[in-house]
Order: structure tokens, then sequence, then C-alpha cells
């Protein structure tokens, strides 16, 4: 069983900023990509920004420059640090990773249960 526990989240006013954080935890043999995704309502679940083991990072157009995701490999961790908010950021933010549980030969997807993240104005 793999787990992908999300935190950080919250309520904060337009221009600030929050940490969003994330753990993978469970039977992992091998994480390929950690990331965020995120849902606002009434929309489609998108793409917020992603981070590959060595180190090669998407951004989204809308998080470029103002997020920055980063990883320790050593405690199967990502973070998300989103700056200059925008009441447009208000979503449920989900952790995303592609793993290789240890009993498995493939990589797979998994969700945690997303933060909510609220941005006022």
């Amino acid at each position: 069983q793999v787990q992908l526990v999300e935190s950080g989240g919250g309520l904060v006013q337009a221009g600030g900023s929050l940490r969003l954080s994330c753990v993978a935890s469970g039977n992992i043999f091998d994480i390929k990509t950690l990331g965020w995704y995120r849902q606002a309502p009434g929309k489609q679940r998108e793409l917020v920004s992603t981070i590959a083991r060595g180190g090669g990072i998407v951004y989204a157009e809308f998080a470029r420059g103002r997020f920055t995701i980063s990883r320790n490999n050593a405690k199967n961790e990502a973070y998300l640090q989103m700056s200059a908010l925008k009441p447009d950021d208000t979503a449920v933010y989900y952790c995303y990773g592609a793993i290789m549980h240890r009993l498995s030969s493939d990589f797979e997807d998994y969700w945690g249960k997303g933060t909510l993240v609220t941005v006022s104005s």
C-alpha cells in the first residue's frame, strides 16, 4: 500500500504565501516523479508542477515565477512553495506520485486526498 498525504493548505490573503508538503509512505521501491495538481470548483483537475527524481521540473504557465517545487528524495517528500497568491489560485491541491510498489515492476499513479487552498481578495 502506498499513500500520499498533503499538508499546508489554508486560508491566505491575496499576495500571500503558502508552502504545501507531501509525504509518500508505504511499501515503496522507487519514486520517479512527484508533483502537484489542483482542482478549482467547477473546473477540471490541472497540472501545477512536477519534479522528477533527477530534478527535472515542469511548471504550468500560471505557476511559473510564483511557485517553486522541490523534493527530498531521502524522505520521499515534495514541497510546493507558493507566493504572490491570487484568488484564482483557490483550489484543492493534490499531490501526485509515479511510484513503484515493492511488489510491482511498473510505476503507477498515486494521488493524495488533497489540501484546500483558499485565497481571499
